[in-house]
């Protein structure tokens, strides 16, 4: 069996490369979101697309390495579960935001909301609370 202290650089490279790719897919995000609100054509390449998918792909690796290595389970670690939930909330709005939404504004608030999200979804992994930022309004 496998053990964490067996190889503990594994674990610092797959946090520091989720952590980079977390980054990489919101600054991405972001930039297309933003685009998108503007009217510009160029967030909605091909290859800017597939540069989206290839970072999420490769962020959901790390991430499910790091669930197998630490060996967390969502159904015993409540904020775990809320943050996948949250992050396919995120993945709704995200998509509406840059593709579903037909006028400006619906675009700027579905990109608004996807980005609380976003600070929501940090702010769990961050305190490990279910509640994130919100529980300090407990």
């Amino acid at each position: 069996m496998f053990l964490l202290a067996d190889a503990p650089w594994l674990y610092a490279l797959l946090r520091s490369a989720h952590l980079a790719l977390a980054g990489l897919s919101v600054g991405l995000f972001c930039a297309r979101g933003t685009g998108i609100v503007l009217g510009m054509t160029w967030p909605r390449l091909r290859a800017w697309r597939l540069a989206s998918v290839g970072i999420d792909i490769l962020l959901t690796l790390a991430g499910l390495c790091l669930w197998t290595l630490l060996q967390h389970n969502p159904l015993r670690e409540p904020w775990l579960s809320a943050k996948l939930g949250l992050l396919a909330v995120y993945v709704v709005l995200g998509t509406c935001a840059l593709k579903r939404a037909r006028t400006r504004g619906s675009r700027l608030l579905y990109l608004a909301a996807a980005l609380l999200c976003v600070f929501t979804l940090y702010s769990i992994a961050r305190t490990r609370q279910p509640w994130g930022w919100m529980v300090s309004w407990a």
